[in-house]
């Protein structure tokens, strides 16, 4: 597999770019027209530096409005041409990019089109210089990749052929199974792009609204499969055009780049039953092993956990590392740094395979993180996902696991026996969201579960939750407004009585989040409760959701101790949600205790 990327998808400096682009593992370069214009090298310097760094030019972009025009103004465009061969050839770039004309087109006639196109081919022919002709979504009379390949045909010429973008075919609604019917020879250059479903005019989602593969909506395994079985063999290239991403730091987003396309590359070859699979056999989680919580003093957490029904499980026998469980709920934590904010720092999964899980991350560009290890103790192997939170996984059973290193441990309340991690919310800042979801979903190999936009005193923050098919684990993440500080992480504990549990809780001393009586008084307006459900609700401060099909949520939450909070949680009737109906209530509550503290 040979891959590009076209550096109209990064922030920067044609140079910067380029540097970027080699070290993510890039093979070639799409060289956006804009951005030689921009640069202060020559075409021989970047040509010299692309040499380099092991970088094709694989092809110089974009030539407009060329083709259904009069003869006079396509003379012009002949000469704008010609002078764009010449940078190409100082360049050393061999293909050029055509889009259908979009903004001066004038004349229908697809012989009119193949006649000039035909001509643009010959000129380029005298200077060993391909054309790739592209169906523009907004095209004036040329909007669909099967109309541009029959003016392709109808011109034959031997180096003019068609460039395929997903964004284009795809998002038109285009049937992509008819690129099978184009021959592979003439297929001078894929472009790839993914994209969130929106209800909008195309231009503006095609110029600010790409994605990467595994981000959006399109059905992109699909789509190249049906590129690669017309036998197409030119490189797996990114065009993607994303205000965030041109925004971004751009060694970072060239790697979050280059994941996406190693994850589709696998993802189809796997999907077909090709021999050429990437990265093995995805490893999917059978449950959270355990949640991390660093911070250089957690005596606070600690009072926490053990108030809510904890079991202190020990203390490791060569760390500065404390272990609370609550029946199959684990919270490690870790005074070994020196940040006196607690945060959720880890997340332990439980796989078939660790290592395999291991490779397949690494495979994908996560940098494996350190953790030491001395003798007789479990090597916990992981990587460190794009916002520092490291993933571990585990393939064995409790009774020879890292669980038996911990010693000291005592017994609990007895009020969180049944406890299991329900769920780990995870916040992120709004240049980071995009590549934690595609982190989620190609190295955990989490699906899509639902997204939703919760009002909050600083803005929206929009919640989309990843999860396994089975709902073993789930993250819900949460991005957080522009202007607004990244959302705290919680941790919420599943348990079969959470009534009972916020009894003891309060009983011990535990500290609720104050939940208003206008929010009760509400809840006695959507659902007809029972006057004692609902007055025990209101005197323990638990928050209710009701599902359309009877399913109940209740849950509590604790106040926050730095970075991080815990959520107690009881599912009756099969509810699936997370109580979004009450998320605006919890952040405005958080944001007024925050502010009193």
């Amino acid at each position: 597999m040979r891959t590009s990327i076209a550096t109209v998808c990064l922030s920067g400096g044609l140079v910067e770019k380029l540097h970027a682009c080699s070290d993510a593992g890039f093979d070639g370069v799409e060289i956006m027209d804009a951005d030689l214009i921009g640069a202060m090298e020559s075409p021989e310097e970047i040509r010299a530096l692309c040499a380099r760094l092991g970088l094709s030019i694989d092809l110089f972009q974009p030539f407009r409005d060329l083709e259904g025009v009069a003869d006079d103004v396509f003379a012009d465009n002949l000469r704008r041409a010609e002078a764009k061969f010449a940078v190409m050839e100082r360049l050393g770039a061999d293909t050029i990019l055509v889009c259908s004309n979009a903004g001066t087109a004038t004349i229908d006639d697809d012989d009119v089109a193949a006649a000039q196109l035909g001509a643009l081919a010959d000129a380029a022919a005298k200077r060993g210089i391909r054309i790739a002709y592209e169906a523009l979504a907004w095209g004036r009379f040329v909007d669909d990749y099967r109309h541009a390949w029959r003016i392709v045909q109808l011109a034959d010429r031997p180096n003019l052929g068609v460039c395929l973008d997903s964004f284009h075919i795809l998002s038109r609604g285009h049937d992509p199974a008819a690129i099978e019917e184009i021959d592979g020879d003439k297929i001078f250059f894929l472009q790839l792009a993914d994209a969130p479903a929106l209800d909008m005019d195309v231009l503006s989602w095609s110029r600010h609204h790409r994605l990467f593969p595994g981000e959006g909506d399109f059905a992109l395994t699909d789509f190249l499969a049906h590129v690669l079985r017309a036998g197409y063999t030119g490189p797996l290239s990114l065009e993607v055009f994303n205000d965030t991403f041109r925004q971004t730091d751009v060694v970072r987003t060239a790697g979050h780049a280059r994941r996406s396309l190693t994850w589709l590359a696998d993802r189809t070859a796997a999907a077909n039953g090709w021999t050429d699979d990437l990265l093995g056999e995805p490893q999917v989680a059978r449950g959270i092993d355990f949640i991390e919580i660093a911070g250089a003093d957690l005596t606070a957490v600690d009072e926490t956990l053990e108030r809510l029904g904890f079991a202190f499980g020990g203390r490791h026998r060569s760390k500065r590392v404390r272990l609370w469980t609550a029946g199959e709920a684990r919270i490690i934590l870790d005074e070994q740094v020196r940040d006196e904010t607690p945060r959720l720092t880890g997340i332990g999964l439980m796989v078939d395979d660790a290592d395999a899980a291991v490779d397949r991350a690494v495979a994908l560009g996560a940098p494996a993180a350190f953790r030491r290890t001395y003798a007789g103790e479990q090597e916990l192997r992981g990587v460190a996902s794009p916002d520092g939170t490291v993933v571990y996984w585990s393939d064995r059973p409790a009774d020879t696991s890292w669980i038996t290193e911990f010693e000291g441990g005592s017994p609990g309340s007895g009020a969180c026996e049944s406890g299991v991690v329900d769920h780990a919310n995870v916040g992120y800042r709004w240049q980071d969201f995009d590549e934690a979801v595609l982190f989620a979903s190609s190295v955990l190999s989490l699906t899509t579960q639902s997204s939703a936009d919760v009002p909050g005193p600083q803005g929206l923050v929009l919640s989309q939750v990843m999860r396994t098919e089975d709902g073993v684990v789930r993250l819900p993440m949460n991005l957080a407004p522009p202007t607004a500080p990244v959302p705290d992480r919680h941790v919420a504990v599943r348990c079969d009585d959470v009534v009972a549990a916020a009894r003891a809780a309060r009983a011990a001393g535990l500290d609720f989040l104050r939940i208003p009586e206008n929010y009760y008084d509400d809840l006695a307006a959507q659902f007809d409760l029972d006057p004692d459900l609902l007055a025990e609700l209101r005197e323990l401060d638990l928050l209710y959701d009701r599902d359309g099909s009877g399913g109940e949520f209740i849950h509590f939450y604790t106040p926050t101790i730095g970075g991080v909070f815990f959520e107690l949680v009881e599912r009756r009737g099969g509810y699936d949600g997370y109580g979004a109906a009450s998320a605006p209530v919890r952040l405005a509550m958080q944001r007024r205790a925050s502010a009193s503290a």
